[in-house]
C-alpha cells in the first residue's frame, strides 16, 4: 500500500470526504460514540493515509510540536474494519511516524490512545504515561515515544 502525505489544503474533495467519512465510519457509528469529529485541527495537521482501489482505507493526522499536544503528535489512527486483520494499522503507524520524522524532524511524538490499543502502540515504542482517563466517554492514555 502506499502513503500520501498532504497539508488540508492539497486535499481535494473527494480525499477529504472519503477521510470524513472514515472517521466518522469507525469512531461515530463503530464505535457509538457522538462528538464533534470535524474539530478545526484538520488544518493545522498533516494528513497521512492509504487506498486500495482508490479508496482511503488508513488514516491518521499528525501535528507538529505546539499544535496539539507539547511534542509532535499522531491523532485519528484509523483503518477501515475489513482491512485490520492485513495489517495495515502498523503500516499506517509507520508511515505517520516516519512522516513526523522528516517533516518535523522530530523523534519525541504523543498520542491519546484508545487504552484496549495500548499493546498495538506499545509494539511502536511507545509507554503510558499518567492515569486512564475519558475523552468523549471512552477510556484513553497519554502515550509517549521518544
Amino acid at each position: 500500500m502506499d502513503f500520501y502525505i498532504k497539508s488540508f489544503s492539497e486535499l481535494n474533495t473527494i480525499e477529504l470526504y472519503q477521510i470524513l467519512q472514515l472517521r466518522a465510519e469507525v469512531f461515530v457509528v463503530e464505535q457509538d460514540c457522538v462528538y464533534q469529529d470535524v474539530d478545526g485541527k484538520d488544518q493545522n495537521s498533516l494528513h497521512v493515509y492509504g487506498t486500495k482501489n482508490n479508496k482511503i482505507v488508513a488514516y491518521t493526522r499528525i501535528f507538529k510540536p505546539g499544535d496539539y499536544f507539547k511534542n509532535a503528535s499522531i491523532g485519528r489512527v484509523v483503518v477501515v474494519a475489513l482491512e485490520r486483520k492485513y495489517g495495515l494499522g502498523h503500516d499506517l503507524m509507520k508511515a505517520s511516524i516516519l512522516a513526523i520524522k522528516n517533516y518535523f524532524k522530530e523523534d519525541k511524538i504523543t498520542i491519546s490512545a484508545q487504552v484496549y490499543l495500548k499493546n498495538f502502540y506499545e509494539s511502536h515504542g511507545f509507554h503510558q504515561i499518567g492515569k486512564d482517563y475519558l475523552e468523549d466517554g471512552i477510556p484513553h492514555i497519554e502515550m509517549l515515544k521518544n
